[in-house]
């Protein structure tokens, strides 16, 4: 018998195998991939093609030099970004406000979600589902001219009943205190509606038996809600806070820049990674220091995604993300 087979021989059955199973998936699920290209090409073309970019945070990126012929700096453009002090303070502010942000966004939105599921008027569930969507749409442009002209110190509405009542007027717009509570307030506005509905969803799709037996066994409507409703929301709670963590470093850019633009007497208070990086690209025109913020807001963020993904899977593997 021969026994001198060459590995290559072996593995290539493997191959045309494993060949004609992708062929005979892709033919057979071909209109779910149709359904996924669209998505793929999306994150192909504006999310891996771009990360080609990376290299200017190690150059002194000219337009004349381009990509591959600028001026190779090393780790320069860091060390300007760690030593201006700009870093700490931007990284705190964008960890601690999107902490906040994610909290009161979490805690609201499953309020929010519970309150409507217990409504039991159909047309007046559904006005309270579209007056608390309807935020969303709203565009962050919209939302500042209105919040500058509820909060302006000369002509703004609020100060305007303050001094009706013969009140002292608030600056608001150099005072930085008062941020710390406007700004969370006004993502909640925002992007309650939309996170209720997705716990709506979830309370949708629990089984109503459980509920027909707690009814039963003479559970009130608050019991329901503390002993069925809100444990078995867990899951999800937990899943969208894991894909909340990962955009922990990166702020809602649109809010910031449009709410407190470039107004240095807030600076300190309400910078964040975003808010810097689009300063440095279109204020000074430095592509290196830009990139370099970017890298390093994104490396963060992937630190957190795994340190984060970790821990809930050292508490419960099922409800992990990977």
């Amino acid at each position: 018998m021969n026994t001198n087979v060459q590995k290559g021989d072996l593995t290539k059955p493997l191959q045309k195998k494993k060949t004609w199973g992708l062929i005979k998936d892709l033919s057979t699920n071909r209109v779910l991939y149709l359904m996924f290209a669209p998505i793929a090409i999306y994150f192909i073309v504006f999310s891996y093609i771009p990360m080609t970019g990376i290299v200017m945070a190690f150059q002194s990126y000219t337009v004349k030099g381009g990509l591959f012929s600028s001026p190779w700096v090393g780790l320069d453009n860091f060390q300007y970004f760690f030593n201006s002090g700009k870093a700490w303070i931007v990284t705190r502010n964008t960890i601690v406000y999107n902490i906040i942000f994610l909290g009161c966004y979490t805690l609201f939105s499953i309020a929010a979600a519970v309150f409507i599921s217990e409504i039991q008027k159909k047309w007046y569930k559904k006005l309270s589902q579209t007056l608390m969507f309807l935020p969303y749409f709203i565009s962050w442009v919209t939302v500042s001219a209105f919040v500058y002209n509820f909060l302006n110190y000369e002509y703004g509405i609020v100060n305007k009943i303050l001094e009706h009542f013969h009140m002292e007027a608030l600056d608001i717009y150099s005072n930085s205190g008062y941020w710390y509570v406007i700004l969370p307030f006004m993502y909640v506005w925002k992007w309650v509606g939309y996170g209720s509905v997705l716990y709506l969803a979830a309370i949708v799709g629990i089984d109503q038996e459980i509920y027909e037996a707690a009814t039963i066994d003479g559970a009130t409507r608050f019991q329901k809600i503390t002993r069925i409703t809100l444990p078995l929301l867990k899951p999800t709670m937990v899943i969208l806070l894991l894909l909340g963590l990962g955009r922990i470093m990166r702020g809602e850019f649109d809010m910031f820049y449009q709410l407190i633009g470039n107004n240095g007497l807030l600076m300190d208070a309400t910078d964040i990674i975003d808010t810097l990086a689009f300063r440095s690209l279109m204020g000074t025109a430095d592509f290196g220091m830009a990139s370099s913020v970017g890298l390093y807001q994104s490396v963060l963020t992937l630190i957190i995604i795994l340190t984060a993904n970790w821990l809930v899977r050292k508490y419960d593997r099922d409800q992990a993300l990977f």
